[in-house]
């Protein structure tokens, strides 16, 4: 595993220069303090992932006012009180994707976020106190606590939602077997994610760069 200045020429030399890549890098879900999003704002995030997963994104993204709609505004706390009464009439609304285990999801989420509202002071506040450091085990938090949340589409809410988060994309992967972090470019078990977590947590005190910008620019090192 080599400095991270070597991945950013890589990048660089694909991309337009150094300063064309970096720019290009920049996380643009970043948010000043993720502890000022409103919890609705959030959950309808999480909501889109979860429903992306496995679909057209172009599909959902069509059809997303629809959903705004259908699920009122993602209010957490009122998802969460009727959302039993709800389930009939969503999986029966022809504004949304009528799929009804993302859609259960979704009410099981409701209910996690009211949950941390009101035991942490807000669900953005909870997000932003988490440890940059410690994605994987946030990760892990969201995949006990709430519904369809594991693995990528964690990955892609924490990014989506402004938190620093990196994105085991196909060409992360393969540059992290290239500089030596994974064997393989699957990344699916624990122990390969606490290598990638470590090597990321490495590049971040290397070159002060987010976490989520050397995510970008390892994937974009591969060409």
């Amino acid at each position: 595993m080599g400095a991270f200045d070597e991945v950013i020429e890589r990048a660089a030399g694909h991309h337009g220069g150094r300063a064309a890549v970096l720019e290009r890098a920049a996380n643009p879900h970043a948010v000043e303090d993720l502890s000022k999003v409103p919890a609705d704002r959030l959950l309808s995030t999480m909501a889109r992932c979860v429903f992306n997963a496995g679909f057209n994104w172009k599909v959902i993204d069509a059809k997303w006012d629809g959903f705004e709609a259908a699920f009122e505004g993602f209010d957490p706390a009122r998802l969460a009180f009727f959302g039993d009464e709800m389930m009939g009439d969503l999986v029966s609304d022809a504004r949304i994707v009528r799929n009804g285990q993302k859609i259960r999801a979704t009410l099981e989420n409701a209910r996690m976020v009211a949950e941390i509202e009101q035991a942490e002071g807000g669900f953005g506040t909870f997000l932003a106190a988490w440890p940059a450091d410690d994605q994987t085990g946030l990760m892990a938090f969201l995949h006990k606590k709430g519904s369809r949340l594991g693995g990528a589409t964690a990955q892609y809410f924490l990014r989506f939602c402004g938190w620093d988060a990196w994105i085991t994309s196909t060409d992360m992967r393969t540059a992290l077997v290239r500089e030596g972090v994974l064997d393989t470019p699957v990344a699916t078990s624990k122990g390969d994610q606490a290598k990638v977590q470590a090597a990321v947590n490495r590049w971040h005190d290397q070159s002060g760069l987010p976490r989520a910008t050397i995510s970008r620019l390892l994937a974009l090192s591969t060409g």
